[in-house]
């Protein structure tokens, strides 16, 4: 089992990785205060739409303040957001992901579960990723071998206990094929499985030590190349379903501590093969 932090980073220009980490940091603050400022009140989804696919203003709103401040600082570099653009070409070199509100329904309701994620990806992976978790009032990023930060303070796992929390989510039309395998199996080893509405915050409470392990049967690059960064860069495993070090997986993703990837690993094959 490869874990993906530990192979050698590939190289990117310094500078391009100092101004797109400060500019996704402001892009990232910014963000965090219209959240705050405008969730659960009075947000209006389209009608008729399933809660996994609601866009509301505040999605348009971030995401053109995210594209016209990245189109003026990148110029060369394309933006890539949920909302308008159907999928990644995967030839393109540079390029911008942004989930504008990953956790819309709970936004929408009030939950204090969402976050903004923004991240530069090559074709090796996420170079600079931040996330905001707006109701913690705090910024997570990382930049490829620069390291992990919260508010500022580095966060590296390791030495600290594993958490008992296992965190997945639905796929959009609901539970994913052996689903409640997995957390039954996850509960006969004393771990609770978590489903919290935000794939994005999923994956970060591992890079932070709160969870032991994340599970995503699919997503799209917007939903995790933020967290992904994090991940990496604070020292968890980044894994595919076969157990591959990937950094952005086709069919699937598990995120984990070093220490239980494999058994989380083995969870998760095992439900999918039953």
């Amino acid at each position: 089992m490869t874990v993906l932090s530990s192979r050698p980073a590939q190289p990117v220009d310094p500078g391009l990785v100092s101004i797109a980490l400060e500019t996704a940091g402001r892009l990232a603050n910014d963000a965090s205060d219209v959240i705050m400022a405008t969730a659960g009140r009075g947000a209006r989804p389209a009608d008729g739409t399933s809660p996994f696919d609601w866009v509301t203003d505040t999605d348009r709103t971030l995401e053109r303040h995210t594209r016209r401040v990245l189109t003026a600082e990148f110029p060369d570099i394309p933006v890539f957001c949920e909302d308008t653009d159907a999928d990644v070409a995967p030839e393109v070199g540079f390029r911008w992901v942004v989930d504008p509100v990953d956790g819309t329904a709970n936004y929408v309701a009030g939950v204090p579960w969402c976050a903004y994620s923004l991240a530069l990806v090559d074709r090796w992976g996420p170079v600079v990723g931040v996330v905001a978790d707006p109701y913690r009032a705090q910024i997570y990023a990382a930049a490829r071998g620069r390291g992990m930060r919260a508010n500022g303070t580095p966060v590296k796992l390791g030495g600290q206990p594993v958490s008992s929390i296992v965190c997945t989510e639905m796929t959009r039309t609901g539970p994913w094929p052996g689903m409640g395998e997995f957390i039954s199996r996850a509960a006969v080893s004393g771990t609770g499985v978590r489903v919290l509405g935000s794939k994005a915050l999923a994956v970060a409470q591992v890079a932070l030590g709160h969870a032991a392990a994340a599970v995503l049967h699919s997503y799209h690059e917007w939903d995790v190349a933020g967290a992904v960064a994090l991940a990496v860069e604070s020292g968890a495993a980044v894994l595919d379903r076969r157990g591959e070090g990937a950094s952005l997986p086709v069919d699937g993703l598990l995120v984990a501590m070093p220490e239980v990837a494999e058994e989380v690993l083995e969870w998760w094959q095992s439900s999918m093969a039953r």
